[in-house]
């Protein structure tokens, strides 16, 4: 079984992994155990009190309580700060009941020693994937309201002593994910957002080594936060080396009215281990989302063109139709209207929130070009943006109040637009309404849902509870908005885009089924940022668009095959390209549809990083091992060098491969461990298939 329970101690098993805490002899409930999974059930180890040491640290500092409440004399950060109705903000937490449900999920229940504040922590066994997921549901059981000023969903203990380091992602727009790595001190290190998405600053996802490990080997403890809105990553090391990673709703600026009877649910994190390094831990979660997360499933995504970049704000049911025209030449299976086709959207400063087309530019609306695209034999798609509104449209001068702001400042517009504010159950209901009318109206398989700025002046004049729940609020009402609409609509998929990378998470994977991972489409610099984006998601998330980006455009092969390393995409005017570029790009569509499987369901290496190297070679494995696909890349050398030497990955040691490229039939074992050598000039790639020879 996924979870087993000894008197007072409990323990969660995956395929390889294990997670074990328990009561201590005082009674707190403290972590155990986390890393490989151990022989026998009396191998873990019992949890122990801690120990004072001098007048300075009491002994309740130093337990490594599972879920810590503000409370005493602990000085670490906690999972939970609450205020009573009568101003007592100490949270003593007790142990009351525990039990097993439908074989893999843990529920504990912890108490307040006075007060009628009930926390049950939940634990969910991934055995499979060896994750295991925590969350918690706090819950007001008196009669008095109580406030939340911090309600984290977890917080995951280390092994004591050593010294760690963690890695983390890092960026900003069109520079996102950046892989950082750094030791971790004395302290606490916070990563966090502010900005009510996920950001491109930051991503709620760490990995945590004790120096040594790489792509291939090594321990790594490793894990995300589902949500989409503000978010804190604390790692602390406390003055006697104990090491603690915190997740959860950020607490600033954050307060939760907590009424009599209601219940605040946390959103979950994930976290695993492995030994087989930060490769390893990455293919964990991508699986995980595969075979668990992705609303349909491992459907292949379809090869798209988004037509933005070949008309801008020009739109026209003529020029969409000429464009669409030699997308379908080429081999698209997908075309994408984007931004500029609804009521008065000439230019960025228009018509946001009027979501019905434009008739100066659809005089019949857009069901003869939706027929037109089908005919071609694509699918439809649309660019919509619901979150945001122009002052200048119909529904900001019907309803100005139901855009985040306070009512004595100035309403800051970035790219001329404000932010409804989604808490607002009108709000929700008006956009269930006005798009559920546009996709049932039309035969729409695809919706690029974007998100264009930050939040400013975070107020809600009349807010139900505490104004500072806005931050929380808003993320529900999305998740409500844009459930509803997947649940009505199960046939569309959904891409995630803010500007690119800037709500990209696993809270998202429960409404989307691909993201638009950077603004930056430029191919050299794409290699770096798709590096990063790969330690989290998989391949089969990762919309990638050919472009003209860049004052000096890599080669078209080069371009495409930057874009193959996920979801295929093209975003240029097609219009432009030569005959020859056409040809080259219906050559490299079709090649991409077949190696498609191995991309978007297989096992991805990264064979050489992209981060601060020239030279980069990305492997993709099918699950059974039988065939394999190897991308490599050349950036800019300054010196005619002979490049490093790759060692495959992933196949089976025992089976015969071929390499395409290379001479003679070898064994899995072989080809892993024999240098092959590759040939690039700058800004030069390579596709190369292999293939299993016989059973």
């Amino acid at each position: 079984m996924p979870v087993f329970v000894r008197e007072n101690y409990w323990v969660l098993e995956t395929a390889n992994a294990a997670y074990a805490f328990g009561l201590t002899p005082r009674g707190l409930l403290a972590h155990a155990y986390w890393g490989a999974r151990l022989p026998f059930a009396e191998d873990y180890p019992a949890v122990a009190d801690g120990a004072a040491w001098a007048s300075f640290t009491h002994g309740d500092h130093l337990t490594p309580e599972e879920y810590p409440a503000y409370a005493g004399a602990k000085y670490i950060e906690p999972c939970l700060k609450a205020t009573q109705a009568d101003g007592v903000r100490d949270t003593v937490l007790q142990f009351a009941a525990a039990e097993v449900t439908a074989g893999d999920t843990l529920r504990v229940t912890l108490r307040d020693a006075h007060y009628p504040l009930e926390i049950v922590l939940c634990y969910r066994a991934h055995a499979a994937h060896d994750l295991i997921e925590r969350w918690a549901e706090i819950t007001n059981r008196g009669a008095a309201p109580v406030t939340l000023e911090r309600a984290w969903s977890v917080l995951w203990h280390l092994p004591w002593g050593g010294d760690y380091r963690l890695s983390h992602l890092s960026g900003r727009w069109l520079d996102e994910w950046r892989l950082q790595r750094e030791p971790l001190q004395p302290g606490v290190k916070v990563k966090e957002s502010r900005r009510i998405t996920t950001s491109h600053h930051a991503k709620p996802w760490f990995a945590v080594d004790r120096g040594g490990a790489d792509e291939t080997q090594g321990e790594v403890w490793f894990g995300v936060l589902a949500w989409s809105g503000n978010w804190k990553l604390a790692a602390e090391v406390t003055d006697f080396r104990s090491t603690r990673i915190g997740l959860g709703v950020n607490d600033w600026d954050f307060a939760w009215r907590l009424e009599p009877g209601e219940t605040f649910t946390t959103p979950p994190s994930l976290a695993g281990y492995t030994t087989g390094g930060f490769g390893a831990a990455a293919r964990i979660l991508h699986d995980h989302v595969r075979d668990d997360l992705l609303p349909h499933g491992k459907q292949l995504h379809p090869v798209l063109y988004n037509s933005w970049e070949a008309v801008f704000f020009d739109v026209n049911e003529a020029a969409q139709i000429a464009v669409a025209e030699v997308a379908a030449q080429m081999g698209v299976e997908l075309f994408v209207m984007d931004d500029g086709w609804f009521h008065r959207r000439d230019l960025d400063n228009a018509g946001l929130g009027d979501w019905w087309p434009d008739a100066r530019k659809f005089p019949h609306g857009i069901g003869p070009l939706i027929e037109r695209v089908n005919a071609l034999g694509m699918d439809f798609g649309l660019w919509l943006e619901p979150e945001m509104v122009n002052p200048d449209s119909d529904l900001y001068r019907a309803h100005p109040d139901w855009v985040i702001h306070f009512p004595t400042r100035a309403r800051t517009e970035m790219r001329g637009q404000l932010i409804l504010n989604l808490g607002r159950t009108d709000v929700q209901d008006y956009l269930i309404d006005v798009l559920d009318r546009l996709l049932s109206t039309h035969n729409i398989r695809f919706i690029k849902w974007d998100m264009n700025r930050n939040v400013s002046e975070p107020g809600w004049p009349g807010a139900p509870g505490d104004a500072r729940e806005l931050w929380v609020r808003y993320v529900q009402g999305l998740y409500r908005v844009w459930g509803t609409l997947k649940q009505r609509h199960p046939q569309i998929l959904w891409q995630s885009c803010s500007g690119g990378g800037g709500r990209v998470d696993f809270g998202m994977l429960r409404l989307v089924d691909q993201f638009w991972v950077s603004d930056n489409t430029e191919a050299v610099a794409r290699l770096a940022i798709q590096e990063g984006f790969a330690q989290v998601m998989p391949a089969i998330t990762m919309e990638s668009q050919v472009t003209h980006m860049g004052h000096a455009p890599a080669p078209l092969a080069f371009r495409f095959h930057v874009s193959m390393l996920g979801v295929l995409g093209i975003s240029d005017d097609l219009l432009k390209w030569s005959a020859e570029e056409r040809v080259l790009g219906a050559q490299m569509i079709a090649l991409y549809k077949e190696i498609r499987p191995l991309v978007q369901l297989g096992d991805q290496y990264w064979l050489r990083p992209a981060q601060g190297s020239a030279f980069t070679a990305v492997q993709y494995v099918s699950k059974d091992r039988r065939d394999s696909v190897l991308f490599a890349f050349r950036t800019h050398i300054p010196e005619p060098v002979e490049l490093p030497p790759l060692y495959l990955r992933g196949l089976d040691p025992a089976a015969r491969y071929t390499v395409e490229g290379f001479p003679g039939v070898r064994s899995g074992q072989a080809w892993m461990n024999t240098p092959l050598r590759l040939a690039l000039t700058d800004l030069e790639s390579t596709v190369r298939r292999i293939a299993r020879v016989g059973d």
